[in-house]
């Protein structure tokens, strides 16, 4: 049976961890009135031993304590005060008293004094999301009114315009009046830098009790700022029912960006001339594309909102049954009669009595069915209740089957591949330019994905919630057992492949015969990613193909989490990427049919383009810090985008190097990657792992930690810190014994991918950490509709 200690740490809501029950420190608390029970019930044995008169008086005196317990049954042992705080917001707080006289009364008053602490804390946290999540509510009601209402004009519109034989393919629209908008994009960027310099000064970590009356303005803020963020040029003003609103459509793909861009520099040359807008105003035409946007933003919002109401109903169950528990084991411990009067206290408690939680999740619910899902609650649950993927203990046995394969093909690979001398330093040379940088690439990218299975899991035994990180829905969420088995039987293809290729070459065939293997291994593993057929995780594998996409067309679309975090994966895979480039052109040109693996190096474009491939990875991750600064206002994005930019002047110092290999090109490479080690380094411990802090608990780490073993994080700098020294290999020039050179660079590519892996734990762990602090559990959809002033 697993302990409730257990299960309440596997259940909570890992963001609102500080918020909960303190269950461990009651625990402790109760071990030492345990403790000291047993004490003085063996001092009490040792007297009777000693003295048998003395143990008859004892033995008379507690049967007389015995019966005066029974004659005072009904006499309580505590009594709960119940106080008004001096701070309205607050609400009650709760005091205990004890009436009875225990075996230690410091211990037990130590005791109750924490319950009490932890109770009043419990239901403060819960009057302050109680009044967030209804503020949503209310909000997003609103903003479904005006849905409705602005659906209904726009049927309206289209109706007459059918009736009044108008062209057909017009797309119908409601026209509205623009309110006048003269602020200028420099003038709010800076009205956002104020606010949010504001906002983070209120967002530093404070004691849980002074901070809680602070948490709701601190969201309000943060969504007024994110608010101000999206008018910069998503926000268009008009006038519908009789008031103005402001709709907002983020700026998140590039058709939304180019539309928001003409649309400024459109304003801006009409109005040029003039510095009022005209009494008239003039028309905006919300269209059917629009209505269909605020649609969806509002749905997400909903979806978000029922999320955040369950989160509160996990909450109060959880604590309660932690409070039953806990006064169970002390009733246990201390042979006394407390559990139904405290209980009662708890049960009446704000966090148990309140109803508008539950009555909130039903509205949200029936209107989500009325408006979304067409009056289906079954296809409306999918959205609101959406079930987790369950793991098969077939997916254990396959990748146990798979690993098995792949462990006896490789050493079948490697001892041919001894004998017939492929890896030698004098190779041979057809087989090492042509065969080898497939296996290598499948090498890289299989060992990052093995790694990123082995992130999972930490980060699921650390409880630390990466799918609200990187914002993944159950259906594209892949499991570590998953990412495993896809790891071992994808391995275990490629090997396989590997080994049969090898082997007729050892029986003789040509490599005429033989070449297209590789190239048909590879073609096999692109057309499965993009199989438009519902097998082999379809969906996650259109996310990866969607997330991609975003990543190549940087900056156009706005960057999330889960885009920034992959391209920075993109960024240790440029081997990788570099044996894609080669192997793609040399199938695609033909050099595979006469077996002219030189032609893509000596040929000036496709040489040229494997260098562009080398900038590349850096280049997208500086334009998504560019896009990131735009859209935030942030001179952080800015600095981090000069880390990118140091990785490709330190990238082409070496692409000069290689071609050149004078003096003047080494110290240059020398000095500029020197200085890039130590951008990188800064911004790794520092900003992107949280640590390196002077005034922390834990020396040169951070006050708060996942891991309790501080020697991990100590030990993980000092690898970052060696592993970010492998460029040195690109002037010492070192190479393994009787190993050819290639192979010495997959292994110093295979230590980039290892340190990769390492850095994305500690990633999301400082990710984690920041919205545990903040008790940021769900996200903050931006809604598309706001009410404005007439002056604005």
């Amino acid at each position: 049976m697993v302990k409730f200690s257990k299960q309440f740490e596997g259940q909570l809501v890992p963001e609102w961890k500080e918020a909960f029950v303190d269950y461990w420190q009651l625990k402790k608390d109760l071990k030492k009135i345990h403790l000291l029970n047993n004490n003085s019930k063996n001092t009490l044995i040792k007297n009777n031993h000693h003295n048998s008169l003395s143990s008859d008086f004892l033995s008379s005196l507690k049967g007389g304590f015995s019966l005066f317990g029974h004659q005072h049954k009904d006499r309580e042992a505590i009594h709960v005060h119940k106080k008004l705080a001096s701070s309205a917001s607050k609400g009650d707080v709760y005091e205990t008293e004890l009436f009875e006289q225990f075996e230690d009364s410091d211990a037990a008053r130590e005791f109750f004094s924490c319950l009490d602490l932890q109770l009043n804390k419990v239901n403060q946290f819960y009057k302050n999301k109680e009044k967030e999540f209804l503020d949503r509510g209310d909000c997003l009601k609103k903003q479904m009114d005006i849905l409705v209402d602005l659906k209904s004009a726009f049927k309206q519109q289209r109706d007459k315009a059918a009736n009044s034989a108008q062209d057909s393919t017009e797309d119908a629209s409601i026209d509205c009046r623009i309110s006048c908008e003269e602020d200028s994009v420099k003038d709010r960027i800076e009205q956002e830098q104020i606010q949010d310099d504001s906002t983070d000064d209120l967002e530093k970590d404070e004691v849980l009790d002074s901070s809680r009356s602070e948490e709701m303005g601190e969201s309000r803020r943060i969504m007024k700022t994110e608010d101000s963020k999206l008018r910069t040029l998503s926000g268009r003003v008009f006038n519908s029912q009789g008031k103005n609103l402001r709709i907002n459509i983020p700026l998140t793909t590039p058709s939304r960006t180019f539309s928001a861009i003409s649309y400024l520099v459109w304003g801006d040359l009409v109005n040029q001339s003039s510095n009022n807008c005209n009494p008239e105003g003039s028309k905006l035409r919300v269209n059917k594309t629009k209505l269909h946007h605020a649609e969806k933003m509002i749905k997400g919002a909903f979806i978000e909102l029922y999320k955040g109401l369950r989160y509160l109903e996990t909450y109060r169950n959880l604590n309660m049954l932690a409070f039953i528990k806990i006064l169970k084991k002390f009733d246990k411990v201390t042979e006394k009669q407390v559990l139904p009067i405290y209980l009662k206290v708890v049960e009446s408690s704000y966090f148990n009595s309140s109803d508008k939680v539950m009555k909130l999740a039903d509205e949200v619910e029936d209107l989500f069915i009325k408006h979304f899902s067409g009056e289906d609650r079954r296809k409306a649950r999918k959205y609101l209740k959406p079930h987790q993927h369950k793991e098969s203990h077939s997916v254990t046995f396959f990748i146990g089957l798979f690993t098995g394969s792949f462990i006896a093909l490789l050493v079948g690979y490697l001892i041919m591949s001894r004998i017939t001398g492929m890896y030698s330093r004098h190779p041979d040379t057809a087989y090492m330019e042509t065969v080898y940088p497939v296996l290598s690439m499948f090498s890289l990218m299989f060992l990052h994905f093995f790694l990123y299975g082995c992130n999972i899991f930490m980060w699921r035994k650390a409880r630390i919630n990466y799918s609200f990180i990187f914002e993944l829905p159950p259906s594209n969420e892949l499991k570590y057992r998953d990412v495993f088995l896809i790891c071992t039987s994808s391995m275990t293809v490629v090997v396989g492949i590997m080994f049969i290729h090898l082997l007729l070459l050892m029986k003789g065939h040509s490599y005429s015969q033989v070449q297209a293997i590789p190239g048909l291994l590879l073609l096999s593993f692109l057309l499965l990613l993009v199989c438009p057929f519902n097998f082999c995780y379809r969906s996650s594998r259109y996310s990866f193909l969607r997330v991609i996409k975003n990543i190549i067309l940087s900056p156009l679309y706005k960057v999330v989490m889960l885009d920034f975090f992959m391209a920075d994966q993109l960024c240790s895979q440029v081997p990788m990427l570099r044996n894609l480039e080669y192997v793609a052109c040399y199938y695609l040109t033909g050099s595979y049919k006469t077996q002219d693996y030189g032609y893509c190096m000596r040929t000036e474009h496709y040489r040229d383009l494997a260098y562009a491939v080398s900038f590349l990875p850096y280049y997208w991750r500086a334009m998504q810090c560019a896009r990131r600064w735009f859209d935030e206002g942030k001179t952080n994005h800015l600095i981090n985008l000069g880390k990118y930019v140091s990785a490709m002047l330190a990238a082409g110092a070496k692409v000069a190097y290689e071609k050149e290999k004078s003096v003047g090109w080494l110290c240059l490479v020398v000095v500029i990657s020197s200085a890039a080690t130590i951008y990188q380094l800064y911004w790794d411990f520092v900003k992107d792992w949280g640590l390196l802090q002077k005034n922390s608990k834990n020396p040169w780490l951070r006050n708060e930690l996942v891991l309790r073993r501080k020697f991990i994080y100590y030990f993980s700098m000092g690898l970052n810190l060696i592993l970010r020294l492998a460029w040195l290999q690109t002037v010492i020039h070192s190479n393994f014994e009787h190993v050819d050179y290639r192979v010495t660079g997959l292994f110093l590519a295979s230590l980039e991918v290892i340190r990769r892996g390492q850095w994305n734990f500690y990633r999301l762990e400082n990710e984690h950490l920041n919205n545990a602090g903040k008790y940021r559990a769900v996200k903050t959809v931006p809604l598309p509709f706001h009410e404005v002033d007439e002056e604005d």
